[in-house]
């Protein structure tokens, strides 16, 4: 039997974390001892190591409630494990994306901040500038028609 300690050690979680799983009901396994010392079997460790796993993939504590309720309800489950994790991988995609596109943008900055470096084109990324270059009758980037989406 290991203590909360040794069992955040061995998962590599915060002792924060696993008292916080087990109060949520993520750790079915979980023992108590005369003291109402959380201790944890080989099984309560395979638990948290299946938590830490969910978590990483962005999953909700309410969501991997559900995962480890139907866990316990058996391998009936298994079509319903299987359309959780394929809700959440959905909504990985979907993150992903949004990554790509944030990255593409920073890309494109850098290339900007390059250009004006080398003084190639003039520096219209500071908004407190962008009062003269208005009166001047130029545009500003964040005033710009920008082209519709498509979608």
């Amino acid at each position: 039997m290991h203590t909360v300690k040794e069992a955040a050690e061995m998962t590599g979680l915060t002792e924060h974390a696993v008292r916080y799983y087990t109060d949520k009901g993520l750790v079915p396994t979980v023992q108590r001892n005369k003291n109402n010392i959380r201790l944890f079997d080989a099984d309560s460790i395979n638990w948290l190591y299946g938590i830490k796993c969910l978590k990483q993939t962005g999953m909700p504590i309410e969501s991997i409630k559900t995962y480890v309720d139907l866990c316990l309800e058996g391998d009936s489950t298994v079509a319903q494990r299987c359309a959780l994790m394929m809700e959440y991988k959905e909504a990985a995609l979907i993150q992903l994306e949004e990554a790509k596109q944030r990255v593409a943008h920073l890309e494109q900055k850098a290339l900007q901040y390059q250009a004006i470096l080398e003084q190639r084109i003039p520096d219209l990324t500071n908004p407190a500038n962008w009062g003269k270059v208005l009166e001047d009758g130029g545009q500003v980037p964040a005033r710009r028609k920008r082209e519709p989406q498509l979608s």
